[in-house]
């Protein structure tokens, strides 16, 4: 029989590292309304790290439940959601008056439409991809490009662009453009080393650059997207203008 104590402490243990994110989050929160935007945005990372490891946990101490689904989702919504979107307030959105509430308000209520929209349509998607960008994806997005516009000067006086592209992410978040999923993805074992050497090279790169890196990285994954639904878009109206003739 399974001891009653021991299975309570492997059950609160990943929901320990969610609370952590939630944590994590809200100091990020107050830090940005403090001004010290490069560590709310590091925090934000920090939340994301925790966050990773919660549904690991998880998985591997077979504790997975319901609950821990839910309050998962609630703490995305503080950490990816608000957290990211106040610091995007303070930074910038602040000169903007009521357009910097606005991009704020729809970040964080886009970002609540696509944790429940995945919440009730993960059972029947395919693992291998996600519909609209994830919300944490958009958290580290704002996250990073905080710290380039902090880390470049000449880059202060587009500042108002992040707040442009912010408004689209959110948007982006609850479209039904596909984006790739690496948490399940089927390797080949002859492109094993190959991808093995991309990794090291990739990490290379992280450790020398590392904000760059980061920017580059989900900068391109989101136009990746968008640049791919466009293709798909285009060609379909190109089959269906062949087949019309």
């Amino acid at each position: 029989m399974t001891n009653p104590k021991h299975f309570n402490a492997i059950y609160i243990l990943p929901n320990l590292f969610t609370a952590a994110s939630i944590f994590t989050g809200v100091v990020s929160i107050v830090a940005a309304i403090h001004g010290h935007y490069e560590k709310a945005a590091w925090l934000i990372f920090l939340s994301l790290l925790f966050d990773g490891l919660d549904g690991r946990v998880a998985r591997l101490t077979h504790a997975t439940s319901r609950f821990g689904v839910e309050f998962d989702s609630l703490a995305d919504i503080v950490a990816f959601g608000v957290a990211p979107a106040v610091l995007l307030y303070f930074f910038v959105g602040e000169a903007y008056g009521r357009f910097g509430v606005l991009v704020m308000a729809l970040f964080v209520i886009f970002g609540a439409i696509r944790l429940a929209r995945f919440n009730v349509m993960s059972p029947n998607t395919d693992p291998t991809v996600f519909i609209g960008v994830p919300i944490p994806t958009a958290a580290i997005f704002v996250a990073v490009w905080v710290l380039m516009f902090r880390r470049y000067e000449a880059l202060e006086p587009l500042s108002w662009v992040l707040l442009v592209v912010t408004l689209g992410l959110s948007f982006l978040m609850v479209s039904n453009i596909r984006y790739p999923s690496f948490k399940k993805f089927h390797l080949e074992k002859a492109r094993l080393t190959k991808v093995l050497v991309a990794a090291i090279l990739l990490a290379s790169l992280l450790y020398l650059y590392p904000v760059e890196g980061f920017a580059a990285m989900i900068t391109l994954y989101i136009l990746w997207g968008v640049a791919r639904a466009v293709y798909t878009m285009a060609t379909r109206r190109k089959r269906l203008g062949s087949r019309r003739k």
